[in-house]
């Protein structure tokens, strides 16, 4: 893109901003002597040994993570200078709001129904969003995108596959805005593991005001963890590491995900795992005389049309199973958004819908 300019559009006191910095941000040589930062030098009362080379917790954690990055570096064939790790991608997404947005003056363009924290991040920061909704076949209305661009427009959000619809968005529309949008346009895979379309992390190079988020809560089974990853230019993601918190994860969470990381077998088969058994869940879902229409999906989960969807639900409640309501979001009327569960769990939950009496 030959219009873009990054620096236009990041707020003005934020390329201003002197950034907190410890001396762990300043020396990047070999140390055994720490009086920088007024630890407890004595020791911690907790015991943590994930590995040989975890740091005790009396002392703060790196705080680019370097160690980590290197890893994920290693597996998505991406340099660890593009990358940001945030407390889930949750962080990253407020971060683009308080780097990018101008708060009461800036707007973004989110596409409902959608991933709900995109609207909850814009309220705190004070960011009007312009709500496009998607076409009746969950795909971008690209007219009406262009139509709500205005020169105050910095951020558009793209979840792909889409939460709660769980379709993924057509490459050649997303491509389509990356070559005209001369803002950011911010790709949420969260649950592209289990999608058919392949990442755009390859084409990271190509766009300069490409963003891709992804996350280790979904396909990697670590939720507890709250470990997300952003994945930007080396200008982005220098403005992510000098707005953010200095020590955003602790050390149990480096440590952990390192050691995940060395389990990419055991992934790979838990997630072939739950594509088979969502394909069984959608098939089994659209025998029953409650459902209406199972809707196609590349993620982890099934959004489902039902009859009286809110009665379902209260139902299923009663039974012990929760499942999403999603009935009272834009285009998904009377509609359950259900995650795959284990083998059993799913069994049980057709069991119950089996003995369900209307």
């Amino acid at each position: 893109m030959d219009s873009f300019n990054l620096e236009n559009l990041v707020r003005n006191n934020i390329r201003k901003m002197r950034p907190y910095s410890s001396a762990r941000h300043e020396f990047s040589g070999e140390a055994t002597v720490f009086l920088d930062a007024n630890e407890n030098a004595l020791g911690s009362p907790l015991r943590f040994a994930v590995s040989r080379d975890s740091s005790p917790l009396n002392r703060y954690p790196d705080p680019l993570q370097h160690r980590l990055k290197e890893q994920i570096a290693r597996i998505k064939g991406i340099s660890p200078s593009r990358i940001f790790l945030g407390n889930g991608s949750d962080e990253a997404i407020d971060l683009l709001f308080r780097i990018f947005c101008e708060p009461v003056t800036d707007n973004v363009i989110i596409c409902p129904p959608t991933y709900g924290m995109y609207e909850v991040c814009a309220d705190i920061n004070n960011v009007k969003v312009k709500e496009v909704p998607l076409q009746s076949d969950y795909q971008l209305d690209l007219e009406a995108i262009a139509g709500s661009i205005d020169v105050f427009t910095k951020l558009i959000f793209i979840c792909s596959p889409n939460n709660p619809t769980g379709n993924s968005i057509y490459r050649e529309d997303i491509e389509l805005l990356l070559n005209n949008f001369d803002g950011i346009v911010v790709v949420d895979e969260a649950y592209i593991n289990y999608a058919r379309q392949r990442s755009f992390l390859p084409e990271l190079t190509e766009y300069p005001n490409l963003v891709v988020l992804q996350t280790f809560s979904k396909a990697w089974g670590l939720a507890g963890l709250r470990l997300g990853m952003a994945f930007a230019s080396e200008e982005v993601i220098h403005y992510f590491n000098k707005v953010k918190y200095p020590y955003n994860l602790g050390e149990h969470t480096q440590a952990l995900a390192l050691e995940a990381l060395q389990q990419m077998e055991q992934i790979n088969d838990w997630t072939r795992q739950t594509v088979e058994q969502r394909e069984w869940l959608a098939k089994q879902l659209a025998e029953l005389p409650v459902t209406k229409h199972v809707y196609p999906s590349d993620a982890n989960f099934l959004l489902v049309a039902m009859d009286n969807a809110d009665k379902l639900f209260s139902y299923l409640t009663d039974t012990g199973i929760i499942v999403r309501n999603r009935s009272k979001v834009i285009l998904c009327d009377n509609s359950l958004r259900i995650t795959v569960g284990t083998p059993e769990e799913n069994q049980q939950l057709l069991n119950a819908l089996k003995a369900y009496n209307a």
